[in-house]
């Protein structure tokens, strides 16, 4: 798995950005389906990365299981986001290097998909939506003491009805911390898949 992830991640930091093009994904969950636009060209790493475990059919079985509001949130500055991933299995799969929003050039804004993560460096598998424009989630934003901000890659393209709608389910689920008591969904929304649309 190292070897090849290895690999993924040289071949984007050595392939023509010119030739590469985005690409649409299919994110099929338990709400309805979500249409990404991934940013291969400005997020080489991050947004291939993703992009991999999709093609390896790693997301098969994952969830959307915490949502941010403005009312639940305990950072700062507040955001609106939903979270999702492979949760607990995460650790199996080796963490990407940091790619900045000043480096991709892509913001927070509606529907931006970007990576979750603990200290830089630590990304690989937890992804989240935003809902409204975060600037605080931006490179030289207040949220994270470190400044850096997180990797965004991607924009839905179709299905910001669903994504307002995981965002609305009730959330008074079983935290592991403190910090995300009254964020976890009461029932994860399942994503089936999450599939290139050729």
């Amino acid at each position: 798995m190292y070897k090849f992830t290895l690999a993924i991640l040289i071949f984007f930091l050595t392939f023509p950005l010119s030739l590469v093009a985005q690409i649409n994904v299919l994110m099929s969950t338990s709400e309805g389906d979500i249409t990404l636009e991934l940013y291969t060209d400005t997020a080489p790493i991050t947004a291939g990365n993703f992009l991999n475990h999709a093609d390896n059919g790693d997301f098969d079985g994952a969830s959307f299981y915490r949502v941010v509001t403005y009312e639940n949130d305990k950072g700062s500055p507040l955001i609106e986001v939903i979270q999702g991933g492979l949760g607990d299995r995460a650790d199996e799969f080796i963490p990407i290097p940091h790619e900045t929003t000043e480096q991709s050039g892509i913001l927070h804004t509606d529907g931006v998909i970007s990576m979750a993560r603990g200290a830089v460096g630590t990304a690989s598998t937890e992804f989240f939506i935003i809902l409204g424009n975060q600037p605080s989630l931006d490179y030289k934003g207040e949220r994270n003491a470190d400044m850096q901000g997180f990797a965004a890659f991607g924009k839905v393209v179709d299905g910001m009805d669903v994504v307002r709608k995981i965002h609305q389910l009730p959330s008074d689920g079983l935290s592991d911390s403190d910090y995300t008591i009254g964020q976890i969904l009461t029932e994860a929304v399942s994503i089936q898949s999450i599939r290139r649309i050729e």
